[in-house]
């Protein structure tokens, strides 16, 4: 199975192939990739609008390229919609797939993000993935994702101390880091918190991917059909669309 993780940034060395390679089953090959054209890191929708076109790009190109799955790995799930419009591998964000596990896991869940700037984002992530009624509160550690792992130690104590508030101040029953760059603590937050499971999205989202591939199941053409050919003018960089026969 080969798996392509588009990490939606410029900024280099913030993930590399072998953080999601020890996430997923060992036959599992990880294909990692950068942006060329896009914002160093994502912590507002404006940041996110212009991650969107090159991340479909690249998804489209790895479809071409033998992919079998997509991971777009930024908790704002740039471009899931209109990457599934035009691809048939299945596409995976997340922040959806996190949260719907989250859902299945206790009554309420928190978000715990990097800056007060994205919680917005993620109320309106869980209206339109359907599950605002679970989501009890969403809070930041104050700390800019570039700087998440200047000072892991202390990112791990905030972390732990914004999940423990959820719990007891806001009734949540499970948490979910809300940036990806988060990944790999959940297990030492998790003996922060006591009995409540914390869902890091990424393995979340690369374990989901592969159940995708392996049951044979993909995102509906009739819910994502593919848009319409036409001239398209100043993005050199996205391939041209064309409807695959199934």
């Amino acid at each position: 199975m080969k798996l392509l993780v588009v990490t939606p940034i410029t900024t280099p060395g913030l993930h590399v192939a072998d953080e999601f390679s020890a996430m997923v089953d060992p036959d599992t090959e990880i294909v990692h990739t950068t942006l060329e054209v896009g914002p160093a890191s994502i912590e507002s929708e404006f940041d996110e609008m212009l991650a969107v076109p090159q991340t479909v790009a690249k998804i489209m190109e790895g479809e071409k390229n033998g992919a079998d799955a997509a991971f777009i790995d930024c908790m704002g799930d740039p471009g899931l919609k209109a990457a599934r419009e035009v691809v048939r591998i299945p596409v995976v964000g997340p922040c959806e797939a996190s949260m719907h596990l989250a859902a299945m896991l206790g009554q309420r869940f928190s978000v715990v993000t990097v800056l007060d700037s994205v919680v917005p984002m993620f109320w309106n992530h869980a209206k339109v993935y359907g599950v605002a009624e679970k989501l009890a509160s969403v809070r930041s550690v104050d700390i800019p994702v570039l700087e998440l792992h200047q000072d892991p130690g202390a990112m791990v104590q905030a972390l732990v101390r914004e999940s423990r508030a959820a719990v007891n101040d806001d009734g949540a029953d499970v948490i979910i880091f809300g940036c990806t760059g988060m990944c790999g603590v959940a297990r030492e937050v998790q003996s922060g918190v006591g009995e409540v499971p914390v869902v890091d999205p990424v393995e979340a989202g690369l374990r989901l991917a592969e159940l995708l591939v392996k049951t044979g199941l993909s995102h509906s053409k009739k819910t994502y059909p593919y848009p319409r050919p036409k001239s398209i003018r100043g993005y050199d960089f996205v391939p041209e669309i064309g409807e695959v026969e199934a």
